[in-house]
């Protein structure tokens, strides 16, 4: 790449002017907004302003789509003047078809969907698996009916994809399915209980049985009686102590109990983990160690959602149109406060960079080109066809060199902290020098397609900046660059060193 577009614009666009984040002050849009003002009041924090349009379209495509806006859609927000237009926007995007493929995505983490090692589910069970979870997302099943028939499921593990939950445990004894499902349905450690608590849970699972079919790797979950004594006792999370009888599976009654309206653990759970998908922290931090001497941080905050989630029965998408249309929410990345307080309670946008797939399908979009993708065990050795997006890869086995350098998640043990979104040297250098990034500038369809339709340097750098950054350049930004491109450099070069510029921006690789 030449230098020429290197220094000034890098420069330029670092210091992330005030007027491109920013517009307003943020007023309280309803319970949600009024619960978190009042803690920002009472421990004298002040919140960051409202973010701009141009930074709120940007988010919310990124944060309830796992994808960049196209410019055309970016034009269409930021020329709507309508006063309703933000939780419009929210509206349309959660009923989009790209909705179920991102959450698919998150729920595959934390459901472990990965055909090899050490999960094991082979590709065939681990493809009908995700076609489950992202069809129950797209229907919007209630999310209470969702774990229910996770957790009592029977069958074979191709044509009954929800027994893959108990199959996707590495230890299958009764203690380890335990602590699989209080991470997964209750946010907590079962490791870290006291083991007289921690076995109370176990026996409910005493009975899963799992047996084999002639069919290759087929494998039959069910209740099997013959494991149960004469007897034998469970006891739930909450202490009580419940007696089992071959009449009705375990699984069953511990499913009944987690999902009751006024059970402590269920909404808690899932209402702090959709919180911190969205605000990049939990009310309760981290989202999955949920226990005594962890508490919230604004545990009125967290009670008012679990009563909304329990009224809206468990509906998921009730949950982030609150969210996403607080104020809280719509703050900007920009702090006015830089306390520690100021984080813990939501006082601005906490910027994260773009997870692994997010980033490779951006790159992807951008310029036009694709990814291949493959498994590399023999179980079958799978490779998936061109233009498959790296959000909707349906195995945490296939993946990609460039998956593994930004911090995919193995999907081995269904805790959050798997996926690392920490910047490093490395991903630097990639994306700085790399023959795979260069390669895709220097050969992209788009990028010579967007030269062509545009009439104008001007035109050109606007529709680039929309494509990469969601928003219209500056002024600043604009005289910089026509002045830069005065050195005779064709305009394609051109065009490819400052598409390679932008994508090295942290307003590129940052949510904010």
């Amino acid at each position: 790449m030449r230098v020429w577009l290197v220094c000034l614009p890098l420069a330029l666009m670092a210091q992330w002017p005030a007027e491109i984040f920013e517009q307003g002050e943020p007023t309280p849009q309803g319970e949600l907004d009024r619960l978190v003002f009042a803690q920002w009041q009472r421990l004298g924090i002040r919140p960051a302003r409202l973010c701009s349009d141009a930074v709120f379209v940007r988010r919310a495509y990124l944060d309830v789509l796992g994808k960049l806006p196209e410019p055309d859609e970016v034009e269409r927000f930021l020329g709507d003047s309508s006063p309703d237009r933000r939780r419009r926007l929210i509206d349309r995007l959660l009923e989009r078809e790209e909705f179920a493929d991102y959450w698919a995505m998150k729920w595959s983490d934390l459901l472990r969907v990965k055909a090899e090692f050490p999960i094991n589910l082979w590709p065939q069970a681990a493809q009908a698996y995700y076609r489950w979870i992202r069809a129950s997302l797209r229907e919007n099943k209630p999310y209470d009916q969702f774990a229910r028939e996770l957790l009592t499921a029977s069958g074979s593990n191709f044509r009954d994809p929800p027994v893959n939950f108990y199959r996707a445990v590495q230890n299958r004894e009764p203690r380890g399915i335990a602590q699989a499902v209080a991470l997964t349905f209750m946010g907590a450690r079962a490791d870290k209980w006291p083991a007289e608590q921690w076995e109370g849970l176990a026996a409910f699972f005493c009975c899963v049985g799992f047996k084999p079919t002639r069919e290759w790797k087929e494998e039959i979950v069910y209740f099997d009686r013959t494991k149960l004594r004469a007897g034998q006792t469970a006891r739930l999370p909450d202490g009580t102590q419940v007696r089992l009888t071959g009449e009705q599976d375990p699984r069953a009654l511990f499913a009944a109990w987690l999902v009751a309206p006024g059970n402590p653990w269920f909404a808690r759970n899932i209402s702090n983990r959709v919180w911190s998908w969205l605000l990049g922290r939990g009310i309760i931090h981290e989202p999955d160690d949920i226990r005594p001497d962890n508490p919230p941080s604004h545990p009125e905050l967290l009670a008012y959602l679990e009563r909304e989630l329990v009224a809206a029965r468990y509906n998921l998408k009730h949950l982030f149109r609150l969210i996403l249309n607080s104020h809280t929410y719509q703050l900007s990345a920009l702090p006015r406060d830089h306390r520690p307080q100021a984080a813990e309670h939501f006082a601005f946008y906490p910027l994260r960079r773009l997870e692994a797939e997010v980033l490779a399908d951006a790159l992807c979009a951008i310029t036009g080109t694709s990814e291949r993708y493959v498994s590399p065990i023999p179980e079958p050795f799978t490779v998936m066809p061109e233009g498959q997006t790296a959000v909707t890869l349906p195995d945490g086995s296939i993946t990609s060199p460039f998956l593994e350098l930004f911090g995919r998640p193995p999907r081995d043990t269904g805790l959050e902290s798997e996926r690392s979104n920490r910047v490093t040297a490395a991903q630097r250098l990639h994306l700085l020098n790399s023959s795979h990034i260069h390669q895709k500038l220097q050969n992209s369809p788009r990028l010579r397609m967007l030269v062509r339709n545009s009439k104008g340097l001007q035109q050109v750098v606007n529709n680039l900046y929309l494509l990469i950054l969601s928003r219209y350049p500056t002024q600043q930004e604009l005289q910089a660059i026509i002045s830069h491109s005065r050195s005779g450099v064709p305009a394609r070069e051109a065009i490819q060193d400052l598409a390679w510029v932008l994508i090295n921006t942290s307003e590129f690789l940052y949510r904010h």
